[in-house]
């Protein structure tokens, strides 16, 4: 099975930080190939971390080197160049990123969405979308016009739940998938629970929500290196369980989320 990792973020001190910001170290390419071999993928879907800004420089390096296993999701600056565009897809980037969880460090702008997306519907991109469940349901009119498709990253950062379900946002990113318009990332389970032990299956109970719902509209992501949970981030063995766990299991239903998904959204041979 030529699995894929559809969430990574890599760091190389190589390439210039923002304003601002500084380039964590031991988090480069290498180093994810070093911690990749416990999760038994092959395949891999950069994500432009926000210490480079809009320069993706890094990520085009490190598509490059991972030669054809590889893919992209940059961010870049509304008035980006169409040559610059271009570029991207030749070296392997099928999105744009807005990160717009935390709006006091977000790279990207929230009134560039329908512009951009506009712009890379003709390469058939996506936009990727990291917002929490209040910030989707008041865009979910922008989200229903827009021209290319959307990822929603981190389960749809869901508030805990009995029944995550039944959360309205649950509903809206659901609908969209459904008709073929969004697709959803199982990563980052740190993100999508409670603290404390109360807190322990609240990640499950919310991937296995988006399983019995969209089964043919997700990928895994292991969302290496864990930027948020550093300096003591959870082993890889932890996270490659994930999947399993969620999927109870079911190796076709693994297969499904882990090969043939990704290798459709992102434009790998299957």
């Amino acid at each position: 099975m030529t699995a894929c990792d559809s969430h990574l973020h890599v760091y190389d001190a190589r390439f210039p930080a923002a304003r601002g910001a500084t380039v964590p170290m031991g988090l480069t390419l290498e180093d994810y190939l070093a911690a990749r071999a416990a999760y038994g993928t092959k395949r891999a879907v950069l994500v432009q971390a926000k210490v480079f800004g809009t320069d993706n420089a890094c990520l085009v390096d490190a598509l490059h080197r991972l030669d054809g296993d590889g893919r992209g999701v940059a961010v870049v600056d509304p008035a980006v160049p169409d040559a610059e565009l271009e570029a991207l897809h030749a070296a392997g980037v099928r999105g744009l990123r807005f990160s717009l969880w935390n709006p006091s460090n977000a790279v990207a702008r929230p009134e560039d969405i329908s512009t951009l997306a506009a712009r890379v519907a003709p390469l058939g991109w996506h936009l990727q979308l990291h917002m929490h469940a209040e910030q989707t349901l008041a865009a979910a009119q922008l989200l229903e016009d827009l021209a290319c498709p959307v990822v929603f990253d981190h389960m749809g950062r869901i508030p805990q739940r009995s029944e995550p379900q039944d959360h309205p946002a649950f509903g809206l990113i659901a609908g969209l998938a459904r008709e073929g318009r969004a697709w959803v990332k199982l990563s980052g389970p740190y993100l999508n629970r409670r603290e404390g032990p109360e807190g322990a299956s609240d990640a499950l109970a919310l991937a296995r929500a988006w399983i019995a719902a969209v089964p043919d509209r997700l990928v895994w992501g292991s969302d290496w290196p864990h930027i948020t949970e550093q300096p003591t981030p959870p082993a890889p063995a932890t996270i490659a369980a994930t999947l399993t766990d969620w999927c109870d299991g079911d190796a076709a239903l693994i297969d499904r989320i882990a090969r043939q998904t990704p290798a459709r959204l992102y434009g790998f041979e299957t």
